[in-house]
């Protein structure tokens, strides 16, 4: 053994998927239960060889996944890594002393992540895009991720063909790529304005490369085709750029579960709807939906979609900042229920406004499970009950977890309480 090595027990898995050794230093690919000899460094230690490995040790199936930051745990079996993942959600709940139900973690990869932000970067003097390595600002090039649609599959390959007139990577791109039914669309990030003669040459790569939309910054150069997704009243076409859910098995699986508990409930308020896939399936099974948004362009999405839709009930939409301008007591107490979905710093200034509202029933999705158990403690104290959570892995292998949370004012079980 290197002097500069030494051997350690692991005693727990972290949140983030990393190893933590009985002195708290974080191991990157270790298993609880695992000895392993490292080489420690500032916040974290390499994991140079597994001496004891854990019976719940599985080799990983991505040829990428000892050198990409992507992926944490690929290495962990199906069953513990369940486990771990719900135990995110529970840990989380615990932490802000709320007790619940918390089901089993639900599955929806899917057939794979349906978008992916690649880093296009020059190497040896050519384009080559890819994915950062764990903790490092290094290119881990990529032939295609495979946890990615087979749609997606190509999207290195039209990154860097796409770098060439924009300085074939010496300048840092990011490029958004989605697989839609009519094909890749891609956003270019990174560059700033261009030339009406770079523009001319991006449109006709568009064109050889087959993509449904090219845009810059979210300004479309050319749409050759509309990038819709969704099916049946669903179908919008985000804007550039625009957030959506990682997988489409994901948004049917949060859609499905947010819309389950709605009973009789008439008016719905979809509350950082972004493009609108819960606003239009509530919609589509007859209610009245008021969204709300803070991205004026993903609003208009909506309301596009909205009006192509047919057999859909009534839907207000607006653009407001839900942060700085939350839903207030007069426009909560006519809605029957309320379905919140915010980005990862969650919602708090608008879980306060609903917790002295009269509003039934709240359904709150959430991609953080911390923030979301700070709203859900400020909703129960407001004398909401937290019925049950069910968490939902659509970020499969990453320390990423979706949940659904479902609360009611006139509840009377002690179930979703504070201790």
């Amino acid at each position: 053994m290197s002097e500069t090595e030494e051997t350690l027990t692991i005693a727990r898995l972290g949140a983030r998927g990393d190893g933590i050794a009985e002195d708290g230093l974080l191991v990157p690919g270790a298993l609880p239960g695992e000895r392993v000899r490292v080489r420690r460094e500032a916040r974290h230690a390499v994991l140079v060889a597994v001496e004891t490995p854990s019976p719940d040790r599985i080799d990983p199936f991505c040829p990428y996944y000892a050198a990409c930051g992507g992926c944490a745990v690929q290495h962990l079996a199906p069953e513990p890594y369940a486990a771990w993942k719900r135990g995110i959600v529970t840990g989380a709940l615990a932490q802000a002393r709320i007790e619940t139900e918390v089901a089993p973690l639900l599955d929806a990869h899917g057939e794979g992540r349906r978008r992916i932000v690649l880093h296009v970067r020059e190497i040896e003097g050519r384009a080559r895009a890819g994915l950062m390595a764990a903790r490092s600002h290094a290119l881990v090039p990529l032939d295609h991720c495979p946890i990615t649609v087979p749609g997606l599959h190509r999207a290195p390959a039209v990154a860097e063909a796409l770098a060439a007139p924009l300085g074939h990577g010496r300048k840092p791109l990011d490029m958004a790529a989605t697989a839609t039914g009519a094909g890749l669309d891609v956003d270019i990030r990174g560059h700033g304005p261009v030339s009406e003669g770079v523009r001319g040459v991006l449109t006709r790569l568009a064109a050889e490369l087959d993509l449904a939309r090219l845009s810059l910054h979210g300004d479309v150069v050319v749409e050759r085709r509309l990038p819709a997704l969704g099916e049946g009243p669903a179908r919008r076409v985000p804007p550039p750029g625009g957030f959506l859910q990682a997988t489409a098995a994901g948004e049917a699986a949060l859609t499905a579960l947010s819309l389950a508990p709605m009973g009789k409930a008439k008016r719905v308020a979809d509350l950082f709807c972004g493009s609108g896939p819960f606003a239009l399936a509530l919609a589509a099974s007859g209610r009245e939906v008021h969204a709300a948004e803070g991205e004026a362009a993903s609003i208009q999405a909506l309301i596009r979609a909205y009006r192509a839709g047919a057999g859909l009930s009534q839907i207000t939409a607006e653009a407001r900042d839900l942060f700085r301008r939350p839903l207030l007591g007069p426009e909560l107490d006519r809605l029957d229920a309320i379905v919140f979905d915010p980005p990862r710093a969650g919602a708090e200034a608008q879980a306060k406004r609903i917790a002295e509202s009269k509003v039934p029933l709240v359904v709150g999705v959430a991609c953080d499970a911390g923030t979301f158990a700070r709203d859900a403690a400020v909703l129960i104290g407001g004398g909401y009950r937290l019925e049950r959570v069910t968490p939902v892995d659509q970020f499969a292998w990453s320390g990423h977890v979706e949940l659904v949370g479902i609360f009611r004012k006139d509840a009377r079980k002690p179930r979703g309480r504070l201790r």
